[in-house]
């Protein structure tokens, strides 16, 4: 991991200091931020692979950076969060955040949210021809990580893309909520199968994006999410 970067933003030094020092232990390079303008900027010149971004923040608030900063990009983003509310984090995760933790935290729990993000970067290992799922116009290359629609490549976060990978690996099997976090988050914990919704809606809005699309991603009432139409050869 000594060449993963790590940007962490929080005003509170105490934090960031425990931070840096658990993340450099593990053998990550940490980058450090402590407002939104000062996050922004070193996201984009300094190009992090994973950024973990608090909440309340000076300049900007945490989420007007994961807005921000998804104009651009599809880096992976824990919030950090001092607010149990359960729409505090619902917004964060509609704004395209990955993840999230509340404070307070153990460093330890933070460590394990990055490694399981960075597993859900590792391709499903599973059979297709030459490393490429399609149904109708959507096909994902697990060779470059790259999603098109009709052609046209669409960003899409590494939730996203999981997403994407474990539905076009089953097509037309249904997922309830708790069986897609824990075969994408790679760990379950209590009230974050709801939060799948976010990732969902997110995901649906750019498979949508092109009118003449089906909509790919079908709900199944009082069961979960399922892939609908024919996986191309």
């Amino acid at each position: 991991m000594s060449n993963m970067k790590v940007l962490v933003v929080d005003d509170d030094e105490k934090i960031v200091k425990v931070l840096t020092a658990y993340l450099e232990k593990e053998g990550y390079t940490v980058i450090t931020a402590k407002d939104g303008l000062e996050a922004v900027d070193k996201a984009r010149k300094l190009e992090p692979d994973i950024i973990l971004l608090d909440v309340m923040l000076p300049s900007l608030d945490g989420w007007e950076v994961c807005k921000e900063i998804r104009r651009t990009s599809a880096v992976p983003i824990i919030m950090l969060t001092a607010r149990d509310a359960e729409m505090d984090r619902i917004i964060g995760l509609e704004l395209g955040a990955d993840d999230y933790v509340v404070k307070p935290f153990s460093p330890k729990e933070v460590i394990a949210r990055i490694r399981a993000i960075f597993r859900r970067l590792q391709p499903i290992e599973r059979e297709s021809k030459e490393g490429v799922s399609q149904i109708g116009g959507l096909v994902l290359n697990k060779n470059n990580h790259i999603v098109t629609l009709a052609g046209t490549p669409i960003e899409v976060t590494p939730t996203e893309y999981k997403l994407l990978e474990l539905l076009l690996a089953h097509p037309g099997q249904v997922f309830s909520r708790l069986q897609l976090v824990e075969n994408i988050q790679g760990y379950a914990f209590e009230g974050y199968e709801r939060t799948m919704d976010s990732h969902i809606k997110n995901l649906r809005k750019k498979l949508n994006a092109l009118p003449d699309e089906p909509h790919y991603i079908k709900t199944i009432y009082g069961v979960g999410y399922k892939l609908a139409g024919e996986q191309n050869a």
